[in-house]
């Protein structure tokens, strides 16, 4: 029987969207809800604790100074479970384990496991990793039943925005509140898969801290904000940040009532299915009169609907 160990909550969450979940053996502590019962591999020192964003930025950033990882790797139970494959990443430190740390643990291992790194940097890419991952496990046409299946959701998006002619949306997704930081990779061609435009981006590449100045002259029409991390409830908590900057109620997404509160799942955890969710939710965003969301994603998503202090109600 092979067994797998994902040290990456997206590989788990592909894993079991193509009914492989019989080979896995090992998470980590993050991984999504189907995998709650397995064992937790990897663990990490801001798990349980509910810090704000600027207190785990201070905390990341002291942690990078000092050459120190936020991540380890229960060895003992690694050991144990003397996994075949091991499947890691190495896009962000921040979010998950990443290959050398992974490497290091490796190493230590009576039976050497095939460590199969996935490292996406756009939409693309994302989807190349269901393969990797399935080709590893000897079930490459289940990825691309899955792919398919996932390709006809995006395909009827694209089609309904051709035949309503929708315009882009001029758009902004914040991958983090305090500093504000823009969004990379593969969420910039997300947007554009929902009819959107996010000119503030960084398509393929790290998301970097973003000026409140450099916003307000952009002023977009659409503001996303999904904290890598945070659910919609969590995000909700520290809206005010945002809120109580100067020239928030002069945003034409806050004058328009198109600021929008997203889980981060959709967006900075990198499973193509929960990407197409993403591009589903981004599209009920940016053209509420052509898509409405399903029950499912209408739970993924909320309007923050604070009306400026200049209209009177």
């Amino acid at each position: 029987m092979l067994k797998v160990v994902s040290f990456l909550p997206a590989a788990t969450k592909m894993i079991y969207d193509m009914g492989l979940q019989d080979h896995l053996y090992g998470v980590t502590f993050e991984c999504p809800k189907e995998a709650a019962e397995l064992p937790k591999v990897v663990r990490c020192i801001l798990e349980g604790k509910n810090y704000s964003s600027v207190e785990i930025d201070r905390i990341f950033s002291a942690s990078k100074a000092q050459g120190k990882s936020l991540y380890w790797v229960d060895d003992d139970l690694l050991e144990s479970i003397s996994p075949d494959i091991v499947f890691t990443q190495d896009i962000c430190e921040v979010c998950n384990i990443d290959t050398v740390c992974t490497e290091t643990a490796v190493m230590k291992l009576s039976k050497q496991p095939l460590l199969v790194p996935l490292s996406p940097n756009n939409l693309q890419d994302v989807h190349v990793c269901a393969i990797t991952i399935a080709k590893a496990m000897g079930k490459e046409e289940v990825a691309l039943q899955y792919l398919s299946d996932l390709q006809k959701k995006t395909d009827y998006i694209l089609d309904q925005l051709r035949l309503n002619k929708a315009p882009l949306k001029r758009t902004m997704l914040m991958e983090w509140i305090e500093p504000i930081y823009n969004c990379g990779h593969w969420i910039p061609f997300q947007i554009a898969a929902a009819g959107g435009v996010d000119m503030l981006s960084n398509p393929a590449g790290d998301s970097i801290v973003t000026q409140w100045d450099k916003i307000r002259k952009y002023n977009p029409e659409v503001l996303v904000i999904a904290p890598c991390g945070f659910d919609v409830d969590r995000s909700t908590l520290e809206m005010e940040l945002l809120s109580r900057k100067d020239g928030w109620n002069d945003l034409a997404a806050v004058q328009s009532n198109q600021v929008y509160i997203a889980d981060f799942d959709m967006f900075t955890q990198p499973s193509i299915g929960t990407l197409v969710d993403g591009i589903e939710a981004l599209a009920c965003m940016f053209h509420p009169q052509i898509f409405q969301p399903s029950p499912f994603i209408s739970t993924k998503f909320r309007s923050f609907n604070i009306v400026p202090q200049s209209i009177s109600i």
